[in-house]
């Protein structure tokens, strides 16, 4: 924001905003070393939301976390989503991510990488990953496609 000259009181309010947004409020003043994976990861979905994007495009953002704090990020992500309505287009590797956060899934091919198919997920939110739907669209992403761990899931 600085670099698009926006105004100094603009971006403080925003920067307090959207650290706010992302349960980060009173990391304002905190250096990077002072954060955690989960933290760094709020801090850049806020860095991104702050100019107010129509798309946020989200390459593996979650890949880094352990299994724990991966879920309480995908929880987040969709709180946001929720709260902004902004689009969020995701790369992941990880088909239960996909299912989750996903309204579509396009699931591509190895190399070369063309779109091999396109799933609606029409599932409730909030999702329930243990819900006979759920397992369903998670079962049917693992089988029907027979989905190699390298090939990438696009969600939008």
């Amino acid at each position: 924001m600085e670099v698009q000259q926006f105004p100094r009181d603009l971006i403080n309010n925003r920067v307090h905003e959207y650290l706010k947004l992302v349960g980060l409020q009173g990391f304002a003043t905190a250096y990077p070393h002072q954060l955690s994976g989960g933290m760094a990861q709020r801090v850049g979905i806020a860095r991104a939301l702050a100019t107010n994007p129509e798309i946020l495009l989200l390459d593996e953002p979650l890949g880094a976390l352990d299994a724990m704090t991966r879920m309480h990020m995908q929880r987040e992500l969709e709180r946001i989503w929720q709260e902004r309505q902004v689009t969020m287009i995701m790369v992941t590797h990880d088909i239960e991510e996909a299912t989750y956060l996903a309204d579509k899934i396009v699931v591509m091919s190895n190399s070369p990488g063309r779109v091999k198919n396109i799933i609606s997920v029409a599932l409730p939110r909030p999702r329930n990953r243990s819900g006979n739907e759920f397992v369903r669209v998670r079962e049917t992403l693992f089988t029907e496609f027979n989905l190699a761990a390298s090939q990438p899931l696009f969600m939008a």
